[in-house]
């Protein structure tokens, strides 16, 4: 199975950089502002998108994205709109891969043959869902890669050498190394033991390993962008569509054009993280 994860990621390779993965919320703050960020992301300079599914009981999330999904779901945002959304993306965009992002509450009430079938015909990539671990494989993972679909798993600080080839066993697409222990949002970890540690994991696998959870900046994500395969940025971009919401969740400004603003200095740092390292 090649998906376009894999054709993105292999370009990307080809070209000595690493890739810049965006994550955003579906249905933050309406349907179809969401949607207008979605299709600014890639023209601002993001590779990949992670798709955010709203779930009202979310565990790993920090006060920024668990607003975000509050938003969406205040909104009226469902499974069924947050595909929805993916295929009216792709009605405009059939290059930029989609990962589905979140927890499987969702899915599991949605009907796991179903959710396959529908995300597949939506243009779906890939899924990260946070609360399965390799030992629930059976329930969703192997079910999404007989459908075509890469299933990213998430890699912690306290992944051991023990565990490592357990989570690694059935992920495909890429490895998402989370780079602290926590919520989402949270500080920087140490860059140093960052390069470490992604070092690490390509002992185990040759999939690419992409960073996040704590980057906010040009500077973090060219820094970061040294030594990993791509740069996974959520909180920061959350936070821009929040600053343009009012108490009443009235818009002051246009949140596509604060994401695209945002995204497209990201993307200029992870663009120079393999000069600069070179330097």
């Amino acid at each position: 199975m090649t998906t376009r994860i894999d054709r993105r990621m292999a370009k990307l390779k080809a070209e000595d950089r690493p890739a810049l993965v965006t994550y955003f919320m579906g249905g933050d703050p309406d349907y179809q502002t969401s949607l207008s960020i979605m299709k600014a992301l890639p023209k601002a300079g993001s590779d990949i998108i992670e798709l955010g599914m709203p779930f009202s009981d979310p565990m790993a999330d920090g006060p920024a994205i668990q607003a975000a999904g509050l938003r969406a779901l205040k909104g009226g945002q469902t499974l069924k709109k947050t595909l929805a959304m993916a295929s009216e993306f792709r009605q405009g965009d059939d290059e930029t891969p989609i990962v589905l992002m979140g927890y499987y509450n969702p899915i599991y009430v949605y009907g796991v043959d179903r959710f396959l079938a529908d995300a597949k015909a939506s243009g779906i990539d890939g899924l990260i869902i946070v609360d399965l671990p390799p030992e629930m494989d059976e329930e969703l993972c192997i079910p999404a890669l007989k459908a075509g679909i890469n299933f990213v798993r998430l890699a912690t600080p306290t992944t051991d050498d023990k565990r490592l080839p357990k989570v690694l066993e059935n992920t495909s697409g890429f490895v998402y190394y989370v780079s602290m222990t926590g919520i989402t949002g949270s500080a920087l970890a140490d860059t140093t033991k960052v390069a470490t540690a992604v070092q690490r994991i390509k002992e185990h696998t040759d999939l690419p390993v992409c960073v996040g959870f704590g980057v906010k900046t040009a500077e973090q994500a060219r820094t970061i962008g040294a030594s990993a395969d791509g740069v996974v940025v959520g909180t920061a971009i959350v936070n821009a569509v929040a600053n343009v919401l009012g108490p009443k969740g009235e818009k002051t400004a246009d949140p596509a054009e604060a994401v695209a603003t945002l995204v497209s200095g990201l993307a200029q740092g992870v663009r120079s993280a393999r000069l600069a390292a070179a330097e």
